[in-house]
This record gives structure tokens, sequence and C-alpha cells, in this order.
């Protein structure tokens, strides 16, 4: 796995002028609106729960899990994000290079690590129009989705949010396809979707599933409404200019690390 993190760490720790004095109100009601939404996370609805088997077979990170090492390498992501936003919740576009390159085996499992903390909650919306594959990886069968709830001025967030059947990890679909939706993504509906979703609870971390920056403008788009990009480059089949490109298209200022993809490596 490799990163650019240390440089977007060090201009973080820059920005933030080190450590602040005592508290003030506003910092009170923060702590306080953050313990209610712990003990909030605690009495979640999860719904019926994904097998380990299942998400073995499925390739989704989970506690007990054999393959410790890409279980540890998830975590090290998390982590590594965590610093990056100095404790602060974030909203992160994932998207690939080229298309089949593991952008949704990234998304889905660093949400679910993020998840295996009973402090945080995450949140992965598909936004790859093309070609979603969050419902089938998860088995969902949701009547509605994201590409529903921005034409529909009458939904609410809670009708198209629904339990992965991974414990605080929740999932909101793409929803029914049509001609011309990605016009969707620039519409002030978006912009104030994304800002609920994160904003509504301190501990959620927000993740969008984005298709290829190869192949797709959408990318591009939503990855200006996002907090920060992970790069996800498949080993093998990528060239340095292609991910030179797909940097430049995104704005090195908004990356937060280039992760490399060995998914094939995991039997």
């Amino acid at each position: 796995m490799v990163d650019k993190l240390e440089n977007a760490l060090q201009r973080a720790r820059n920005e933030s002028g080190g450590g602040h004095g005592g508290r003030d109100d506003g910092g009170d009601r923060s702590l306080r609106r953050r313990n209610d939404h712990r003990r909030d996370i605690a009495t979640m609805d999860e719904g019926p729960l994904l097998s380990a088997e299942f998400l073995e077979e499925r390739r989704i990170i989970h506690p007990g899990m054999r393959q410790r090492e890409v279980a540890n390498r998830f975590r090290e992501l998390r982590t590594r994000l965590f610093e990056l936003q100095a404790g602060r919740n974030f909203s992160l576009l994932v998207a690939s290079v080229v298309p089949s390159g593991g952008g949704t085996f990234t998304a889905i499992n660093l949400a679910a690590a993020i998840a295996l903390d009973e402090a945080r909650t995450s949140l992965v919306i598909d936004t790859n129009l093309g070609e979603p594959r969050l419902q089938e990886l998860l088995d969902l069968r949701p009547e509605q989705g994201l590409v529903d709830y921005l034409e529909d001025d009458e939904l609410d967030v809670g009708q198209i949010l629904h339990p992965s059947g991974i414990p605080r990890l929740r999932v909101i679909p793409m929803g029914r396809r049509r001609e011309g939706a990605a016009e969707l993504f620039t519409s002030a509906r978006m912009q104030r979707f994304l800002e609920d979703v994160k904003g509504r609870y301190p501990d959620r971390y927000v993740i969008l599933d984005a298709p290829a920056l190869s192949e797709s403008a959408d990318s591009r788009i939503l990855a200006d409404l996002c907090d920060y990009v992970l790069l996800v480059v498949p080993y093998g089949r990528v060239t340095q200019p292609q991910v030179e490109r797909a940097v430049t298209s995104i704005g090195e200022e908004r990356l937060a690390g280039v992760v490399l993809n060995d998914e094939p490596s995991w039997d």
C-alpha cells in the first residue's frame, strides 16, 4: 500500500498551529453532542447481520477474519485518515484510476474498518451510475436510493439510508438507473445532501464509491463536494502518466492518498 498522506498530514499540522487552550462553551456543546451520538450508536437498529462466511466470500474485512494482514492494512489507512482530519469526521471520495481497479473493494473495506470502532459509524454511498456494485455486493434489495432522492424533494434521507448487515455501517445505494442522472450531481440538492449526511452526526464518516476517473467526469464533479479523495491504483495495470493525469484532474490539494490495490493476492 503506497500513499501520499505524509505531506497532507504535515500541512494539516501546520495549519492547525499546534494545540489550543481551554475549551469554550461551544466546545462543551460539541462534547455533549458527541457523547449523545455515541449513546445513539450503541442502540442502533442493525437489522440482520451478515455472516462471517458471507463477508469472507465478498472480501469484506470483519472481526476475527483469517486474513489479518488485509484487515490491518485497512485499519492503518483508517488511522492515517483520522490523523489527517485531526479527529474531525470527513467525507471521502474513493475512485480507481481505471475501471475494475478496486475502487469499490477499497471503499467498502475502509468503511468496514471505520465501523470496527464502536465509537464511530460509517456511511458508504454508491455514486457509480454506470456500474453500481454496493447493492449486489451486500445483497440489498432497496426500493429507493440516491438518484431517487435527488429527483424527489419529498424524499427524506432516512428513506434511502439502509443497514448494511455490518454493525455501525450504513449504505445508500445508487437507486434506479436512468439517462442524464449525472446532472443531478451538480445540483444544490446534492451539495446539501452531502453536507447533511456528514454534519448530522460528528462521528459519522462518509465515503463515496465513485466511478473510475479515466471513464467518467462524475468523480471529478463529486470530488469538489468532498473533503478528500483517495485514489486507487490497481497493481500492474496503470502507468505513471495515467496516475499523474488522475491526480491533476482532482487537484493535489484534495488528494488524501494513493493506494496500490493488489486485491488478487487475497486468496
